[in-house]
């Protein structure tokens, strides 16, 4: 019998009509998401090598470090300056290097910044946290405030990040040196911990390990394999920290004094041989992760979103990775995750080093290359 074209447009026709119905009745079942606000990316400053951190100035300027051991300012009017001269470094090789830079709270009156880099050689090494004044386009009055111990051989785990608390301390987070994972858990080492200095790098008197005998005074917290993201809600009072598990495992946490996290005696992770590194995922007496992403992600830096240009994200967390390109939006809630999270920025189409909320209310990445660029992130129309 023959099919006449009339016959095969009504069919069409009224095929496409129920489509039209049955979505329109999936759209009423699913709840509603609100829409993501629309961005667009800019390049900031290109030409960077591996660039690691990136820090605001009072007068609009960022500073930006860059692992083979070179500090640059971008300055307000968006120029990229030459390494400027007198920054420290010791020991590059690996994922040693410069690593995070924080400008003083007071900068306007003392042009201080602190500096976290690998210090010693490839069979004894750590992190080091130095402070320096900025001057005239330099660094003067270089000065060490806290060397890691003990020293390490090889050239992984230095955690490196920093947090400048409201009290005048600042938390500096230490990997465990990869192949000393037990050392995690001896509260005489500070290989696997966050440590709490005050700022001219003496122990506050209130940290928890003050006054044991078998205690390094300036551990925060212990039990942690490489924290490479740390921040501080200033609202709340809450300091956060993710952390890199071996494969799967990797953490975000609410750092508490004196609390252990558990590497290596409970994790979501395996070993990269594929081991088992633990039976437990969790004990008593340790702290579980808020979350935790398994398979990895390679967290690598964090930001709380605070600003007033995207108003969705307000009191979010992003969270910069290394395995996957992008950054992961995690939607809080009361101070914890909600259980939504997004990747997002992968148009960059690069590892993302670390991200920044800037005080324009933009957001700031740094992509992990031999080339790297820093980005803005602003609302599309802005």
């Amino acid at each position: 019998m023959p099919v006449h074209a009339g016959s095969v447009f009504g069919l069409a026709a009224r095929a496409a009509a129920w489509l039209a119905a049955l979505l329109a009745l999936l759209s009423m079942a699913l709840p509603a998401r609100a829409q993501a606000p629309a961005y667009r990316i800019e390049t900031v400053a290109e030409g960077l090598a591996h660039p690691w951190s990136l820090a605001f100035l009072p007068d609009g300027g960022m500073l930006v470090t860059e692992r083979p051991g070179r500090l640059r300012l971008i300055g307000k009017d968006g120029r990229l300056s030459p390494p400027l001269p007198g920054t420290p470094y010791d020991f590059v090789a690996a994922q040693a290097g410069l690593m995070d830079v924080a400008v003083d709270p007071e900068f306007d009156f003392n042009q201080t910044i602190y500096l976290t880099y690998a210090y010693g050689t490839r069979r004894a090494n750590n992190t080091r946290l130095a402070r320096a004044r900025l001057v005239d386009g330099r660094l003067v009055d270089v000065q060490t405030l806290f060397d890691a111990q003990p020293a390490k051989p090889g050239g992984s785990h230095y955690g490196g990040r920093m947090a400048l608390l409201p009290d005048g301390t600042l938390v500096l987070t230490l990997g465990d040196g990869f192949d000393q994972r037990e050392q995690a858990q001896d509260p005489a080492s500070h290989l696997g911990k966050t440590v709490r200095l005050n700022r001219d790098g003496s122990v506050p008197p209130d940290n928890p390990f003050v006054g044991r005998p078998d205690a390094a005074p300036e551990i925060y917290t212990m039990g942690h394999r490489n924290v490479q993201g740390i921040v501080h809600d200033p609202r709340s009072g809450r300091l956060y920290a993710h952390e890199h598990g071996p494969r799967g495992g990797d953490e975000l946490n609410l750092l508490r004094p004196g609390r252990n996290y558990g590497w290596p005696l409970a994790t979501h992770g395996v070993d990269y041989t594929g081991a088992r590194i633990s039976p437990h995922r969790t004990l008593p007496g340790l702290e579980d992760p808020l979350l935790h992403w398994t398979p990895s992600v390679a967290p690598s830096g964090m930001a709380l979103y605070t600003g007033g240009r995207f108003a969705q994200w307000q009191g979010d967390l992003f969270v910069s990775t290394l395995v996957e390109p992008g950054v992961r939006r995690v939607a809080m809630r009361d101070g914890r995750p909600t259980g939504e999270q997004e990747v997002l920025f992968g148009e960059a189409g690069t590892r993302i080093r670390d991200v920044r909320a800037g005080p324009d209310g933009a957001l700031y990445l740094l992509t992990d290359e031999a080339q790297g660029r820093v980005l803005r992130v602003v609302p599309y129309d802005a």
